[in-house]
């Protein structure tokens, strides 16, 4: 059986063998390619060398890519991506890509080549960020940006955010990325201390997101509310939550686009604390669905 998909994989007709995979002309291999997924093509290449040239064609990878994906070549020096090949370009941009001082970071899924985004704490407006009484920066591991911001206790809280950027047409969801109480490493253990947290189960905290194209998404959720989470079984005291605060229709891609994001408590008859403050996610809103039932990795 291994010599018979052997001779599939290598047979020519040179030989008298009856003809296999590598005797397929690279232009119908091309035509395959292009209804595969990246990480496919990468696969088939392995198979024998008329696969491995058709899946090196700049015409497929080019399909790939978004169309707009010299915007995020142009975040990177030149040098980075001068006489690269376009299948090399999507491996490029398939790892974070950072511009904004690196508090921010595009990138290609890659499995479907889509324009995903996140914004860093330290890229955003929080209110009281500077007062040692109220907020610390923690260094950590669990973060993307390596760096949270963590909450001991303000009674006017407030996190504002935008970004501006040239995304492909596609409908997106923008999410905040939070974590009830402190966390740390004890004994190669993870940890999570709730010295600090309370408050959020008073009022709960409006999230919002426009556009500048007069698009508008906003709700409202009670961060710690305990009697429910106990009766769910999804208790959120502990680990990484994000909250979908919308979607956004970007239906021109040749246009800037500028959205605007917060995260508010803002009353002041009590105050709160004990939360940790990552990032904001901006992704295309099907590949969330997908990734969630499993279909995409």
């Amino acid at each position: 059986m291994g010599a018979s998909l052997s001779s599939q994989t290598e047979g020519t007709n040179r030989t008298g063998m009856r003809p296999g995979l590598g005797d397929i002309p690279e232009g119908c291999l091309a035509c395959v390619f292009m209804n595969l997924t990246p990480p496919e093509i990468c696969n088939l290449a392995r198979l024998n060398r008329a696969f491995r040239g058709a899946a090196s064609s700049d015409s497929i990878w080019v399909k790939k890519l978004p169309t707009n994906y010299q915007d995020l070549l142009n975040l990177l020096p030149p040098e980075r991506y001068q006489n690269m090949s376009k299948k090399d370009i999507f491996a490029l941009l398939s790892r974070p890509v950072p511009f904004d001082d690196g508090y921010k970071e595009v990138w290609l899924d890659r499995v479907t080549g889509r324009v995903c985004m996140a914004i860093s704490a330290k890229g955003m407006a929080i209110t009281g960020i500077d007062d040692r009484r109220y907020w610390n920066r923690v260094s950590t591991e669990e973060s993307r940006f390596h760096i949270v911001a963590y909450l001991l206790q303000i009674w006017w809280f407030e996190v504002d955010g935008v970004v501006k950027f040239p995304l492909p047409a596609d409908v997106y969801t923008l999410s905040f990325r939070i974590h009830l109480g402190r966390f740390s490493k004890r004994l190669g253990r993870r940890v999570s201390s709730f010295e600090h947290t309370h408050g959020w189960d008073i009022k709960p905290v409006r999230f919002e997101l426009s556009t500048t194209d007069g698009q508008l998404a906003s709700c409202e959720c009670y961060l710690d509310d305990m009697e429910q989470d106990y009766e769910n079984r999804n208790h959120k005291r502990g680990c990484w939550i994000e909250y979908k605060v919308g979607e956004f229709i970007v239906s021109n891609s040749e246009t800037v686009t500028e959205v605007r994001f917060s995260m508010k408590q803002i009353d002041c008859t009590h105050s709160k604390g004990g939360l940790c403050v990552d990032s904001v996610f901006i992704i295309p809103t099907d590949l969330i669905d997908c990734k969630r039932r499993g279909i995409l990795k």
